[in-house]
């Protein structure tokens, strides 16, 4: 008997599908809200991507997830690169995320990418349209903010290298959203003028957010149909924006871009920035080829690599696992239900109540104790008031405040009679205010 060959196993076919749809779709970018995340013991990321009418599970595995510079949230929008895939034990199609980033700054990231593909298409970063700049400036134009820290960096360079060197600054607005129509409109009334050798067009240093406006269509429109040589300087050394391809030069920062217009190397310097753009040029090609083929080579791969059923098999692993983790969430939270019911019954049957009677009755007793410790201690006060005040009654000092006084010889004596005296002898006589000394006369 022969077998039908369109009959399918259930695994054989979603097998099937799965390569289908791998070798279809591909590698895209999605961006959706957060749910439903969770984060394993294993490192691998489970979540769903949603909007206001759709979702679809993702997976992020640990080896793509370590790269990611935020920990996801629920709630959260985010921008995805992802496989479309199936997880063939249950037959659901899914996503792999092999990148993920906040939504703000990964679209700005993608819009930067996409407009710097299609004006390179265009020939806007060709060395062939670039301008070359005077080796001896006689005038120097600045497009910046007129009181931001680009011009005063760049004019305190130039005071110090060339002082003499004329400088006009046609002022803008270098961020928010009126930003990029400034810059232009700048640009475009020095080329009217046309009163300088070369313009500076930048600002200082920012977020991707801060410097967006050197990154607008129309700037880039603006600074390669200008008829005089421009140099973008914008932002720090690691910040390259779109102005900055477009321009007929690049400078890392204002102080950079003064230093080369002050100079008598500048066409040296030129040289140079032209050679270099070229080699990067030529590299980027190099790269993008290499990884046009890098991609290809590794979807070809993806359709027969063991590592889709292993991530099968770790999601599998990692479902097992939650379930387990819940059903011992659940006897736990039972033993701490009947541990809090003992505790209860327990707390019932405990001597504390006892305990704080007793602790009562002690603190009433040192009261009565504390009371009775007064008393005694006024009663004996008062009796020693008693006994000084007797003292004092036979006290002879008493009897001196009486207008009597006592005399006394030099060995301080008390004199009773007056044959025991004789010429010569010194006595002192004490009064109640005092005492005075004397002297026996010869008869």
């Amino acid at each position: 008997m022969l077998t039908n060959p369109n009959i399918y196993t259930v695994t054989h076919l979603n097998a099937s599908v799965r390569q289908l749809i791998e070798s279809e779709m591909g590698t895209l970018w999605l961006t959706g809200e957060i749910s439903n995340f969770v984060a394993p013991a294993s490192g691998h990321w489970y979540l769903s991507l949603k909007d206001s009418r759709s979702q679809v599970r993702c997976a992020m595995f640990k080896g793509n997830n370590r790269r990611v510079t935020f920990r996801p949230a629920n709630g959260q929008q985010v921008l995805a690169k992802v496989r479309v895939t199936m997880y063939e034990p249950r037959g659901e199609y899914q996503l792999v995320i092999e990148s993920l980033s906040p939504a703000g700054d990964g679209l700005l990231q993608q819009q930067y990418e996409q407009l710097k593909a299609s004006l390179d298409a265009q020939g806007y970063f060709a060395q062939a349209h670039k301008k070359a700049l005077p080796l001896h400036a006689k005038k120097i134009g600045i497009v910046t903010s007129s009181t931001g820290a680009a011009v005063h960096d760049i004019l305190t360079v130039l005071e110090r290298r060339s002082p003499n060197l004329p400088v006009i600054i046609y002022p803008t607005l270098v961020q928010g959203a009126q930003a990029a129509s400034a810059i232009v409109n700048a640009i475009n009334i020095a080329n009217q003028r046309n009163e300088v050798d070369l313009l500076i067009v930048g600002r200082g240093g920012g977020s991707l957010e801060d410097l967006w406006c050197f990154n607008e269509a129309s700037v880039a429109h603006a600074i390669f149909n200008s008829q005089l040589p421009i140099i973008s300087a914008v932002g720090h050394e690691i910040d390259v924006t779109i102005a900055d391809f477009v321009a007929d030069m690049r400078a890392p920062t204002p102080s950079a871009a003064a230093e080369l217009v002050s100079q008598d190397q500048a066409h040296l310097h030129q040289q140079v920035t032209n050679l270099s753009n070229r080699l990067n040029k030529a590299i980027q090609t190099q790269l993008s080829k290499k990884q046009h083929q890098q991609r290809y080579l590794e979807q070809a791969l993806m359709s027969q690599h063991p590592q889709h059923k292993l991530q099968q098999q770790s999601q599998k692993l990692d479902e097992l696992n939650l379930r387990l983790n819940q059903a011992v969430n659940r006897h736990i939270d039972q033993q701490k239900l009947h541990l809090t019911q003992l505790t209860g019954r327990l707390q019932s049957r405990s001597p504390v109540h006892k305990l704080t009677a007793m602790q009562q009755q002690q603190r009433n007793l040192q009261t009565r104790l504390h009371s009775a410790m007064q008393r005694r201690l006024q009663q004996d006060h008062s009796q020693l008031q008693n006994l000084v005040q007797q003292l004092q009654t036979v006290s002879p000092l008493a009897t001196l405040t009486r207008g009597y006084s006592i005399t006394q010889n030099d060995k301080h004596q008390v004199i009773t009679s007056v044959s025991k005296l004789k010429p010569g002898d010194k006595l002192i006589t004490r009064f109640t205010d005092g005492e005075i000394q004397s002297t026996i006369d010869p008869a």
